[in-house]
């Protein structure tokens, strides 16, 4: 590749057709067709070599609604007709490939464009046909896969299958119940060299039998369950209690959303993925256990993408009195997530440029549940992790 030229970057979703994924595509095709509008895009007044720009990138992808994508950001409601008939008219041309699904994993979510493998092991080399036929037909340098499916069910983490590199290589020979969609997709992507992140609550390269095949392959990964609205409020505002020295009693949430997201959380299972990944926030930033943090989702149909979060904290101050903190905040879901996974992917795609393999620690700023290396502690304060990520990028 010539060094003087930029980057292109290939992003291969997994859930091409959802909310998420079909709004951030229309954003970075609106900023080709001219838009100049990079609110929300948290990276887009830093200037790093090597970082892909935004103009510099090209999706394709996975879902299991074989719908174009400018049909199916019409049926999530998140963009305007406008939008959809101005800069995002492209989406219209784009189609999802066959997806791997598992109404086993992800209950609530099904669709008739299925991968027609027969197994695991022929799964992960069709995925893994897909990214060198994306690859090669798109003419980009660099390809990294971005999982914004819907959330899978939580595993059994103490499967001897999911806790070495071996046993998972055996596992997808036996076709283990233990491996869900987003682990076969994760895998693909690490043992061909391809850097992978993944925004959901979904188990995948997490397990420490991905992590140690990325360590080996020095692939990076990143994850999970990206950082939007409620759990980024929290990891702002938690701190600032703990500077204070305002001890937390208790903290409530509620969230009520009526998207395919929301649609999927409503099997328990899912939802006991994403309670999962949203509950130890607290504790780890403020240093003790918050006995009464209590989180509530449901999924609510009138809302759609416009998310309402509410929270009720109750603190102890000086000289044991009680005081009372609310917030509530009514965001669009997607507007909110679009930008932090377009940002993701860059930033994995910039640590793959540099062969900085393994979890991308300086990630911990968009997710709720960090990936860190063996050993290394997590770390959740908002103003800690935003130092992380710029220091990363600075001096890699």
């Amino acid at each position: 590749m010539d060094s003087a030229r930029p980057e292109r970057l290939g992003v291969a979703i997994v859930g091409l057709g959802g909310a998420v994924a079909t709004t951030a595509v229309a954003g970075i095709e609106m900023l080709k067709a001219g838009s100049n509008r990079k609110d929300g895009l948290p990276l887009a007044d830093v200037s790093v070599p090597g970082l892909s720009d935004y103009r510099d990138i090209v999706f394709g992808g996975w879902d299991l609604n074989a719908n174009d994508l400018g049909l199916a950001a019409e049926e999530h409601g998140v963009l305007s007709k406008g939008d959809l008939q101005d800069g995002a008219a492209a989406l219209k041309e784009m189609k999802p490939w066959a997806a791997v699904g598992s109404e086993k994993f992800c209950k609530n979510v099904v669709g008739k464009n299925l991968n027609k493998a027969k197994n695991h092991r022929e799964a992960v080399e069709m995925i893994a046909d897909d990214l060198r036929r994306f690859k090669e037909e798109s003419g980009v340098d660099r390809v990294v896969v971005l999982n914004l499916a819907s959330t899978e069910r939580w595993p059994d983490l103490t499967k001897d299958t999911l806790n070495t590199a071996e046993a998972f290589e055996r596992g997808l020979d036996s076709d283990d119940e233990a491996i869900g969609p987003a682990m076969l997709y994760a895998y693909a992507a690490i043992a061909n060299g391809t850097g992978y992140a993944n925004f959901t609550p979904s188990v995948a390269a997490d397990v420490p039998a991905l992590m140690a095949l990325a360590e080996t392959h020095n692939v990076p990964i990143a994850g999970k369950d990206g950082k939007t609205g409620q759990t980024m409020m929290k990891t702002v505002i938690a701190p600032a209690l703990k500077a204070r020295s305002l001890h937390v009693d208790g903290w409530f949430s509620t969230n009520i959303l009526g998207n395919r997201d929301g649609l999927a959380l409503t099997d328990p299972n899912s939802l006991q993925s994403k309670l999962n990944t949203k509950g130890g926030v607290l504790d780890e930033i403020l240093g003790y256990p918050v006995e009464d943090h209590l989180v509530d989702i449901r999924y609510y149909r009138p809302r759609g993408d416009d998310k309402e979060a509410w929270d009720n904290v109750d603190v102890t101050g000086f000289m044991g009195q009680k005081m009372q903190i609310k917030i509530n905040f009514l965001c669009k879901d997607s507007i909110l997530a679009a930008p932090l996974a377009i940002e993701i992917a860059r930033v994995v795609g910039l640590a793959s440029k540099r062969g900085d393999g393994g979890a991308q620690e300086q990630l911990s700023h968009f997710f709720k549940a960090p990936m860190v290396k063996p050993g290394h502690q997590v770390e959740h304060a908002f103003h800690r992790q935003e130092a992380m990520l710029m220091d990363w990028l600075a001096n890699g």
